[in-house]
């Protein structure tokens, strides 16, 4: 079953034009990924780990690399073609002189932070400034803090992404964290 599903992803990925690269090893993330998982390529952070105990000055921490097959994916999936992230020559006579990722792919990863908070992590709002662009292979961090108990299982957090303590996206982010259904 396992291998019908990735033939059924790669078709997917196909019927888009994403094709892997070249310079991409073994099966893509989409391929591996399970409900409540963290990849091995991944690192996480995270200073609380009980939801009753969630309160100002806990963070998170998610990071990973942004690679060729993350952009292509998120252009699939999101309709976002623009060729600055799709097309080398095009990008390289740009202000950026090449590729960059998309922002909003670059923002989710404040939301796999916010995902790793114990409970169910609700999001209420997001505010984003984008301050620096991404190059495909570079290793980000977003940091999220928790800054204010808004009560009601409500917190107000800053939110940031970084590459080697440079500031790529800064924000701010209002989560509700409800309890974590049954098991029943």
């Amino acid at each position: 079953m396992f291998n019908s599903v990735v033939a059924a992803n790669r078709a997917a990925f196909a019927a888009f034009g994403v094709t892997p690269s070249d310079d991409d090893e073994g099966p893509a993330a989409v391929d591996r990924i399970e409900a409540d998982e963290d990849l091995p390529e991944w690192h996480v952070e995270l200073t609380e780990h009980d939801r009753g105990r969630l309160g100002v000055g806990d963070r998170v921490e998610f990071t990973k690399n942004i690679s060729d097959r993350d952009v292509q994916s998120f252009a699939a999936a999101s309709g976002d073609t623009n060729p600055l992230h799709l097309d080398d020559e095009f990008a390289s006579k740009t202000r950026f002189r090449g590729r960059i990722a998309h922002g909003t792919l670059v923002g989710g990863l404040i939301s796999a932070g916010l995902a790793r908070l114990p409970g169910l992590t609700i999001y209420l709002s997001q505010d984003l400034e984008f301050h620096n662009p991404v190059r495909l292979g570079d290793r980000l961090t977003a940091v999220c803090e928790i800054v204010e108990d808004l009560g009601d299982d409500q917190y107000r957090l800053t939110t940031r992404v970084v590459d080697d303590g440079e500031t790529i996206i800064d924000g701010e982010a209002v989560v509700l964290v409800d309890e974590l259904p049954d098991d029943e």
